[in-house]
């Protein structure tokens, strides 16, 4: 009888975190046509120098190419300094091995033919300027360059949790569908949330638990994550990323 109710247990937990992200494939199908030919065109959501003159940081998430992105999504962050007409953007990406890539494409380009979400915007002088700098520091400070899982991590969205730890007065609320951001080597457990405040447990990115005021409170099963965020109001979903 044990044994029965243990197995009912897991498999309902499974259906709670897969489900959303069933419904989230069938909302959103899968793109047609050849990642070569997507549209990487920006869609004008980075500020020109004329526009916004003072220093700026920004972080884009648009959900990954084809079938993954029904359940994930590939992040950058991009920024420009005050007086300047230059952004610099930098990620990582799967094919080169999981090594930071700088200005591949604009900085508010579509992912191969998805819309970007605008995760941060962040604007001003001297202060925003001290950011970017401490910004391209956990850039050149990235642990994980050369190695990419694209799941459970370390991936792209590692990359950016170790930012926003690395520069908490962003504040950073990654969205559950940024695969990898819990992810945690298997010999350091225990962080910080990847706004940089509260706590994180993480077994390799497959289960733990998020507690911190950026992003409320989140599980993480099979590499996918479920929780609620207080402020403001956002259940957070497989797949979905949020739900307001």
């Amino acid at each position: 009888m044990m044994v029965r109710k243990t197995v009912l247990g897991f498999l309902a937990l499974v259906v709670v975190f897969v489900a959303p992200v069933g419904v989230h494939g069938l909302q959103r199908g899968v793109p047609q046509g050849h990642w070569s030919s997507a549209s990487r065109a920006p869609v004008g959501l980075a500020p020109s120098a004329e526009e916004e003159p003072g220093a700026v940081i920004q972080v884009y998430a648009a959900p990954t190419y084809g079938w993954r992105g029904i359940f994930a999504v590939h992040p950058w962050i991009a920024v420009r300094r005050a007086g300047s007409s230059d952004w610099d953007r930098y990620e990582v990406v799967g094919w080169g091995g999981g090594r930071v890539t700088r200005d591949r494409m604009a900085p508010d380009a579509r992912w191969y033919g998805a819309e970007p979400r605008l995760l941060l915007d962040l604007r001003g002088g001297a202060e925003v300027d001290a950011l970017i700098a401490r910004v391209e520091a956990a850039v050149a400070s990235y642990p994980y360059t050369g190695s990419y899982r694209t799941f459970p991590g370390p991936n792209s969205n590692t990359f950016l949790a170790h930012i926003g730890r690395s520069v908490p007065e962003l504040g950073l609320d990654m969205p559950a569908n940024a695969i990898g951001k819990n992810w945690l080597p298997w010999d350091e457990p225990v962080s910080t949330a990847p706004s940089g405040g509260g706590f994180m447990l993480s077994f390799e990115g497959l289960g733990g638990l998020l507690v911190a005021p950026e992003e409320g409170v989140e599980l993480t099963f099979l590499g996918l994550s479920l929780g609620v965020d207080f402020d403001p109001l956002d259940v957070r979903l497989p797949g979905f990323g949020g739900v307001r």
